[in-house]
This record gives C-alpha cells, structure tokens and sequence, in this order.
C-alpha cells in the first residue's frame, strides 16, 4: 500500500478527539502516542511482514528491528513487545518459526525491551512482525509535524534495501552484499534516536515502505515546508544503483512514485535515481532534522549518519531534488 492508498484509506474515518492522544493517524508518523502524565507518555506501534531474506533468524532479526524503529522515530525507549505471526504449518517445520522467534527475541533484548507474549495463526505464507509499546517524554518527542525551515535534514542508513531483497530473491545477489544488507537492516536505531533528541531535534522519522521521498512528503505536509533534498549526497548500499541501472525495482517503487509525481520537483533525478529515491525500506534508517548548529556533532555520534538536504519556507512542491 502506498501513501495515496493510505490517505484513501483513512480519510473517511471520523477524527479521534481525545486530549491525551499526542499523535495519531493524522500526519502519518510512525507510532502513536498516549500521554499519561506530565512527564510520561505511551509509544504503540505494530508492523509485521513477508520473509525479505531466506534465514529465519535474519529475518526474525530484520522484523524486530523494523518494528522496534518506528518507537526510536518517536523519541521512545521500547518497553515490551508482542509477536505476531501467520504461518504454513503445513508446508514448513515448525523449527523454521522457532528460528524467526530466536532471532526476534535476541534482538528486542538488545534493545532493552522484553517479548511479553504473541499470537499465532495458520496462514498459507510465513508472516511476522510485532507489536511494540515504549515510552518516552512527552516534552521531548520527535514527530513528522516539527520540521522548521532552516532545519537540515540527516539519514542515518544508506538506501537500496528493496531493490537488493528482490535481487536476493532473483539469485543474482552476492553472498558480500546480501551480508552488508542484512547487517543495515538488523541494526537498531536507538543510538541515532538518543543523540537526536540530546542534539534538540523535534522532527524525525524512520524510511520505510513509502521510500525516501515518500517519507519525506509526510514530513513537508505534516510541518507545512518544503525539503531540498541533495541528490549526489543520499548514501546508497553497494551495488543498489547497479542493480537499479539493470532494471531491478519493485511493485512497492512503482507506487510510491505515482503518488508523488505531483508533488516533487525532481530537478536532475533520472529514471534510476527517481527509482533510487523512492525504493521502499525495510528497518530503514532515520531522518532527522536538526538544527544547523547542531549537525557536526550528532555527524560524529551516529555512525553512517549523512547530510542529505534542508527544510526551505513552503511552495506549492513537497520536495524539491538538486
């Protein structure tokens, strides 16, 4: 489902007034958030997937960490988490679902948070994700609705993660790469969210199915600007615009540029960088803007963390690409 379908979606439906839901479904931000007191608030969020690569415990790892970001997108610590699964019991052995928990479990312990529980049903293709609750400061959040202008704009992983799961699916993917891509997609970004809320930030989000600029739309629209995003400077994994030039993409891309045709100006992208910019992400990094003053030093606290454009005063465009 791309971001148009998921504004179809939702625009019928009545708005929840209630003064202790921080953030809803409203600006698309990646969890929601329920005040308690003055000084704490709840971060829900639930997300869950097809296997992306062939090892269950990767990929129990890589569904853990997806889900897990969009707490750390909030500013939140998560708490505890809950497995959701859909499995063929009748075409795998349940060895295969033991793995994908293991890996899931180890990584929700590396976050600091505890597996609580799940649930379980037969399903004709092997699905999992989970459902997590954290906590954070209500005072201190990072949302898709505080971007200023004059903010620049900071991603913390390199892109191409889609391209390069449909190419392991192809078999044409290196045992290097797929190495290197499932190393990005297993790591979590709870150091990236700690330094940008040390750093001041408001305004941040993780990249995930709607793909770079999709993420960034909501942003624009959330906060009311418009974002100048550097071509030349967005972090690409190894081989991702190889594998773009040779045609690899996915049904997910296709989408997700549609929807933004209307809404970027994409200035010097051509057909590999448009597919590139708008590449869906699995456990994607996060994309914060920060104040200039502030950017040097979160650069040398998140590893791989990169530069890639500046929030400008509105115009009629979400983005605008040079």
């Amino acid at each position: 489902m791309g971001p148009g379908d998921l504004s179809q979606v939702l625009a019928p439906l009545p708005r929840q007034m209630d003064a202790r839901l921080l953030v809803g479904s409203e600006t698309f931000d990646d969890a929601g958030v329920f005040r308690l007191s003055d000084d704490l608030a709840l971060v829900q969020t639930v997300d869950f997937f097809a296997p992306i690569v062939d090892d269950p415990y990767a990929f129990g790892q890589i569904a853990a960490a997806n889900a897990l970001s969009d707490v750390y997108a909030m500013g939140g610590e998560p708490l505890t988490a809950l497995c959701i699964a859909g499995f063929p019991t009748s075409r795998l052995p349940l060895s295969v679902l033991t793995e994908i928990l293991r890996g899931a479990q180890d990584k929700v312990r590396e976050a600091g948070a505890v597996v609580a529980g799940g649930h379980t049903v037969v399903d004709d293709e092997p699905k999992f994700g989970l459902a997590v609750t954290g906590r954070a400061d209500p005072r201190r959040l990072l949302t898709n609705a505080a971007a200023v202008p004059g903010d620049v704009l900071v991603l913390t992983k390199p892109l191409g993660t889609g391209i390069l799961t449909t190419a392991a699916k192809q078999g044409t993917l290196d045992d290097h790469t797929q190495r290197i891509m499932i190393a990005s997609m297993s790591r979590l970004n709870a150091q990236a969210s700690r330094a940008a809320l040390a750093a001041g930030a408001t305004c941040g989000t993780d990249i995930t199915g709607f793909g770079l600029l999709g993420h960034i739309s909501h942003i624009a629209r959330a906060s009311n600007v418009t974002v100048r995003v550097s071509l030349a400077r967005v972090p690409l994994l190894p081989r991702a615009r190889e594998l773009a030039e040779q045609g690899v993409s996915t049904g997910g891309a296709e989408r997700n540029e549609a929807y933004l045709e209307q809404r970027v100006d994409w200035g010097p992208a051509g057909d590999v960088d448009r597919t590139l910019l708008v590449d869906p992400q699995t456990s994607g990094g996060l994309l914060v803007a920060l104040p200039r003053a502030a950017v040097a030093e979160y650069l040398s606290r998140v590893e791989g963390a990169t530069e890639i454009g500046a929030v400008e005063p509105r115009s009629s465009l979400d983005i605008i690409v040079s």
